[in-house]
């Protein structure tokens, strides 16, 4: 692909990025402080994106600068999205995004791991959901047992295990903040403003 073309197609994606985050110009150029003339040339191929600007918008739309511009993806060596085997346990990163928040489907093992384990703490912030089989979960002084279709989320500052009490495999959605960050869930719809 000819480098015009490439320039050409950036603004297009800027618009579908911004519109598909409901975001307006004003809101966009307050974030990263480029005009709004500015936003809408660049979004309108009335203007070539520099560097600067490119970078700017990636932050952003909390994505990489690749995905502006519409290049082939190459796979990020950091990231990699086929499973991973850790202490027994098997892990499917399903989120490419590097920072913020990580998603992971997590398979258990049956009666993993097999002796009490030591709770831990770090940074972070977790949340759960048992997909399949059950999951002990100890807490601080909380021991449980999740079912399927039942969900945890906790600071990962409070000292935290995992195991699989079951005779079957046990399949969890684990949404991770690294930074603390939390998961927003939405029980009914917002109000009409």
């Amino acid at each position: 692909m000819e480098l015009d073309e490439v320039l050409m197609a950036v603004g297009p994606r800027l618009r579908g990025l911004r519109q598909e985050r409901g975001m307006t110009l004003a809101e966009i150029s307050k974030s990263t402080g480029i005009s709004v003339s500015t936003l809408s040339r660049l979004e309108s191929g009335g203007r070539r994106p520099t560097l600067e600007l490119m970078l700017l918008l990636a932050r952003a739309y909390q994505v990489q600068i690749d995905e502006l511009i519409g290049a082939p993806v190459t796979g990020d060596p950091r990231v990699h999205m086929r499973p991973v085997k850790h202490h027994g346990m098997t892990y499917v990163p399903l989120s490419r995004r590097p920072g913020g928040l990580q998603a992971f489907k997590q398979i258990y093992p049956p009666r993993w791991p097999g002796y009490e384990p030591e709770q831990q703490v770090h940074e972070g912030y977790e949340w759960l959901y048992v997909l399949s089989g059950r999951l002990r979960v100890r807490l601080g002084g909380h021991d449980v047992v999740l079912e399927a279709g039942e969900a945890a989320e906790f600071d990962t500052r409070t000292p935290h295990a995992f195991g699989n009490p079951g005779d079957e495999p046990t399949e969890v959605l684990a949404l991770f903040g690294p930074q603390g960050e939390r998961m927003h869930v939405r029980a009914r719809p917002a109000a009409a403003r």
